[in-house]
């Protein structure tokens, strides 16, 4: 059975840095394309970052430069390092996977078919 388990959210000022992680259970991590989604209150699931299953790796604008998505094959563990935070990045951060090549796909949520249970991420000013 697949199983996604995300960890190192938390609350930090303006500025700050913080490291999700996303250990991966029950398949063949290499074989999967990897993504970090986040959801705001009132807000829709929006994209934040992804591991294709060939390795390529694609970023929101409103984070490019700032984050980075890399991916432990080894660990079975896909990782969000997040440097100068903001408080609009304050949401749940999930990650989540499916089989295969996404593509341009890469930011639709109902492209994946396996979700973590979330992380939360609180930036204040």
């Amino acid at each position: 059975q697949v199983q996604l388990v995300e960890s190192g959210g938390g609350s930090v000022q303006a500025g700050g840095s913080l490291r999700l992680s996303c250990a991966v259970f029950g398949y063949s991590y290499s074989t999967y394309s990897m993504g970090w989604f986040r959801q705001a209150p009132g807000k829709e699931r929006e994209g934040v970052a992804a591991i294709d299953s060939d390795g390529s790796t694609s970023y929101a604008d409103s984070v490019k430069g700032r984050f980075t998505v890399s991916q432990d094959n080894a660990k079975n563990t896909l990782y969000l390092q997040m440097n100068s935070l903001k408080p609009e990045d304050t949401a749940m951060y999930y990650c989540a996977a499916d089989w295969g090549t996404l593509g341009v796909r890469w930011g639709h949520p109902y492209e994946y078919n396996y979700w973590g249970q979330g992380t939360q991420v609180t930036v204040s000013s």
